[in-house]
């Protein structure tokens, strides 16, 4: 009978539920249409569409991002916040979530396709029938990005769906989790934030705001499930959910300041973008009221009391202030901001999103920040995530080498000065700027961060889980480390080829002319040199042990293999009449780069002179090491040497004494 009755409470529970997101799901597709056919649409097009794409058009924008929250939290459930077994499969609660985050990724394919037509009959503004037609459509998502990037993020839910049929592994779940973040990132990179001024910082913020968001809805609502279905860990999982939903609630409130700042101004409130964006301050606030509570009261009911009623209760408003706020959101993104601002944009800032004082001085270089507040923000956390492992270990009585703290914070301050600095403020403008940039992240930075050891570090610094307790952070990364994205990737020939191919890829072929005139193809791009350099270097002089072993005659070879291909590249762009890029530099017309043939052989030569300046080090410390290597070697067989009485050398005299007197014998005998 208790058994019956426990099923049929949780019958009870996961109905309810199932109700409540209905409820908020129609709650958020109602408040987000009202508000843009009140106001009046206009998305993307100038002409006025039909009522049923203005209509349609944000309740299946509200329907595909309530469906990539779901698949996001699912996912986040299945890989953080409940353990699985101990042979790596899924547990039972993992495996459900993984089951609905499969669901929740199919209907984002099927809305997010829809979003297509919809998008291109508002660009047109004549009705979806008259733009069903698939070589169109093909064209206008080559020609206006929201379309495409809605295409691109249904290709990546499909993708997504399948490895959510399939994930059986703790692994498998991990990577299918990662993979929905970046679905997230095509819709963000594009639409009003991507446009006018500053819309470097604009877009950088959102992409901030919706991972937060996604994270903290998404979590939220997979964490209730979970809890109907009376999943095991649960006390594990409201804990570790909170302290994330902490982390998210600020991301939220300072990228979405941000991004309002940058959007409208103070004067401007009173408008129909300003009153929008005053609706979802207040929804925030809403919920950051509730979430406190749930630290307060609810998490602690569930976490010492087994008490899930109560997190249910309290969760389940909090989920419909959210759906609205998703609501808030979608109509705010159909609502163009305040006009008046392009006509007094000059032409650098409509294409850069900031303007350019003169031409590139050493003091602007050093002097004229402008944030980034990925790379940025990221060489901040990095350096503060690194020292606060340095603090543990202190704390615990243990030393921590002072040249692998300056090596580390060294890297940080490259990141954050090739990304935030003036260098960074010019590499969109200039090809020879862009070039040191490129030999900071996918050199210098890697270099030094690699020699900073922060995989030794946070290993030394992170508790163990235990073998009876759930796996945390520190078994995480270590699982991280021994994956098999790791290993492929730092395979020394996969490693070397990718590194040193990766320059003619990109610069002797048209995927530079692509990609220079967008934003996020130029974090792309630093994100891939930074982590190709770190791979590379890894291997060559990185303390941390590689996830392959390989001798340091080895690593001599693999940085030799790369000098001969370093100096051909800049040769041959030093000597090429073509300029790369060039569309898009002639588009930006700076007048203190009047040849961009010119700039373009500075940045090459300045490039291949101090990439082999910088290979000449790396060579001399691989040296160095490879000395000390052998000496410390040498010191550990005359310790133990002198331990047992050199026993080893005593044994081969030995062996050599009896082969000298087997062979007379020998020879009488022949």
């Amino acid at each position: 009978m208790g058994v019956a009755g426990m099923l049929r409470r949780t019958a009870t529970a996961r109905v309810r539920l199932g109700v409540l997101v209905a409820v908020g799901g129609l709650l958020g597709v109602a408040l987000g249409t009202a508000l843009v056919v009140l106001v009046g649409g206009g998305g993307l097009g100038v002409p006025d569409p039909e009522l049923f794409t203005r209509a349609a058009l944000p309740a299946v924008r509200v329907l595909s991002e309530c469906a990539a929250v779901v698949t996001v939290g699912s996912l986040l459930v299945a890989a953080f916040l409940v353990p699985p077994q101990a042979s790596g499969y899924l547990d039972t609660g993992g495996y459900a979530a993984v089951r609905t985050a499969r669901i929740a990724a199919l209907t984002w394919v099927l809305t997010s396709a829809l979003m297509v037509p919809l998008l291109a009959a508002d660009a047109v503004g004549r009705p979806v029938t008259e733009v069903l037609d698939p070589r169109l459509l093909v064209s206008m998502a080559s020609a206006l990005s929201q379309i495409g990037a809605w295409a691109l993020t249904a290709g990546i839910a499909l993708v997504l769906t399948g490895f959510c049929g399939t994930a059986l592994t703790w692994g498998a779940a991990v990577w299918s989790f990662a993979l929905s973040l970046a679905g997230l990132a095509p819709v963000a990179l594009t639409g009003h934030s991507s446009a006018e001024g500053a819309h470097d910082v604009a877009t950088n913020s959102l992409l901030y705001h919706l991972v937060a968001a996604a994270l903290w809805v998404g979590g939220l609502i997979a964490l209730l499930a979970h809890l109907a279905r009376r999943g095991e860990h649960a006390g594990l999982a409201c804990a570790r959910f909170s302290r994330l939903a902490l982390v998210c609630w600020v991301v939220m409130a300072a990228s979405g300041m941000i991004n309002a700042l940058v959007r409208v101004r103070p004067d401007q409130m009173l408008t129909t973008y300003g009153l929008l964006v005053l609706g979802k301050v207040a929804a925030l606030l809403v919920l950051g009221v509730i979430g406190w509570s749930h630290r307060r009261g609810a998490v602690t009911a569930v976490t010492e009391r087994a008490d899930r009623v109560a997190i249910l209760r309290l969760g389940g408003g909090e989920v419909l202030v959210m759906f609205a706020t998703i609501g808030l959101a979608v109509a705010l993104s159909g609502t163009a901001p305040p006009g008046g601002t392009a006509a007094r944009l000059s032409r650098t800032e409509m294409l850069l999103g900031y303007d350019l004082a003169g031409p590139p001085t050493p003091t602007r270089l050093l002097l004229d920040w402008r944030p980034d507040l990925v790379f940025g923000v990221a060489a901040l956390v990095l350096a503060g995530g690194y020292l606060a492992g340095v603090r543990r270990l202190g704390r615990h009585g243990e030393a921590w080498p002072t040249g692998r703290t300056a090596a580390w914070l060294g890297g940080c301050a490259i990141i954050l000065t090739a990304t935030s600095s003036g260098v960074g403020r010019y590499s969109t403008a200039m090809f020879s700027v862009h070039m040191g940039v490129h030999v900071l992240m996918s050199m210098t930075a890697p270099v030094l961060l690699v020699l900073g050891a922060p995989v030794t570090l946070e290993l030394r610094a992170l508790p163990a889980a235990g073998a009876a307790n759930p796996p945390g952070p520190r078994e995480w990364l270590q699982a991280f480390v021994h994956s098999w994205v790791v290993r492929v990737s730092t395979y020394p020939l996969i490693a070397l080829g990718v590194y040193v191919g990766s320059f003619s890829v990109m610069y002797f072929t048209d995927l530079y002319d692509v990609a220079a005139p967008s934003h996020w193809a130029h974090l792309a791009m630093s994100g891939y040199f930074l982590l190709t350099g770190y791979a590379y270097y890894w291997l060559i002089i990185g303390i941390d042990p590689p996830p392959h072993r390989i001798s340091y005659l080895g690593r001599l070879g693999l940085l030799l293999a790369a000098m001969p291909f370093h100096a051909f590249f800049g040769i041959s762009l030093m000597r090429s009449a073509t300029v790369v890029g060039g569309d898009y530099y002639r588009s930006l017309a700076l007048p203190f780069v009047p040849d961009l043939l010119a700039d373009q052989r500075a940045g090459a030569t300045m490039a291949w002179a101090s990439g082999e300046v910088l290979m000449v080090i790396v060579l001399v410390a691989l040296l160095v090491r490879w000395s000390r290597t052998d000496v410390r070697e040498t010191h550990r067989l005359d310790r133990g040497a002198d331990s047992d009485g050199d026993a080893e050398l005593a044994a081969h005299n030995a062996l050599l004494t009896r082969l000298a007197q087997r062979s007379p014998a020998r020879d009488k005998s022949l």
